[in-house]
């Protein structure tokens, strides 16, 4: 089999079923393909709704929300493609992509893990599909938005990359989860997805481990999907999913980086992450 889809189900019927229609609308016709659905214990009506509309699809339920990383190696784990396909489940292919993206990396045998051009509804670029690994530095710089009032400085847009052209192929740092192409042997090299992560950062720990055995990760703009980014709104958010989100920087940190910085700076990386944490915590508290 040439390619499995991995894509984690929790509690987003409409959206995980839209983005299997558009793979199966997809023009495939000659890829020997599979969709693994990996549900997190939606406890919803959701994957009982997909199950009954997508019966091609293999469905594997999870008793316990374990995190996304732990939902993604359980599909990986129960794959049979040479090559391992993670998809957002709130994103939608387009025509191409898939077939594109399998023979660009079968062509290019040095790349460990390729991503796409990722755009959002707007159908401006999703900055976090091409950018470096997140350092000390570059993190305060996008803190700051210095990133944003600079994006062509090689030094302030480094975290994001802003300063590439998005239409350029190219080796770069990390991709993202959303859509994220990586070989059976690279796997078998470097292992799976740290399950520490519960949800984000899991994509750049994976990517930094495969760039450590010597692959590159590829940039890849010609094929491109469409990511329904935060498509909850900006109403109150599962504060589990905040904390996450600035967990994974500092297990991030304290995996790659412990040392590579001193004392000091990893006082700074760690006090800053938590009081951002806090406050974001806070603001959604306060949310309606």
């Amino acid at each position: 089999m040439d390619l499995s889809i991995i894509i984690v189900n929790y509690k987003t019927e409409e959206l995980t079923s839209n983005c299997i229609d558009s793979i199966i609308k997809s023009n495939t016709k000659g890829l020997d393909y599979e969709i693994i659905l990996v549900d997190n214990a939606s406890n919803d009506g959701s994957i009982e709704a997909i199950e009954k509309r997508f019966s091609e699809i293999r469905i594997i339920k999870n008793p316990e929300n374990d995190g996304f990383a732990k939902g993604n190696n359980i599909g990986i784990e129960a794959s049979r493609g040479d090559y391992i396909l993670l998809l957002n489940s709130d994103t939608i292919v387009e025509q191409n992509t898939l077939k594109g993206a399998v023979a660009f990396i079968k062509d290019h045998r040095h790349i460990g893990a390729l991503g796409c051009k990722i755009l959002l509804p707007s159908g401006k670029l999703d900055p976090a599909c091409k950018r470096s690994f997140p350092t000390p530095l570059n993190g305060l710089y996008h803190s700051l938005n210095l990133d944003t009032a600079f994006p062509d400085s090689t030094r302030f847009g480094a975290y994001n990359l802003t300063y590439v052209n998005e239409n350029k192929t190219c080796s770069i740092d990390c991709i993202m989860g959303a859509f994220m192409l990586v070989p059976r042997a690279v796997i078998e090299q470097v292992g799976m997805l740290d399950e520490d992560y519960f949800m984000y950062g899991e994509d750049i720990d994976w990517c930094y481990r495969i760039k450590a055995a010597g692959f590159q990760v590829m940039y890849y703009p010609e094929i491109r999907i469409f990511h329904h980014k935060k498509a909850s709104g900006i109403g109150k958010r599962n504060p589990k999913v905040i904390a996450a989100f600035y967990d994974s920087m500092i297990i991030f940190y304290n995996k790659h980086y412990q040392n590579k910085y001193n004392k000091l700076t990893r006082w700074c990386v760690i006090t800053g992450t938590t009081v951002m944490k806090r406050m974001a915590l806070a603001k959604n508290k306060r949310r309606k």
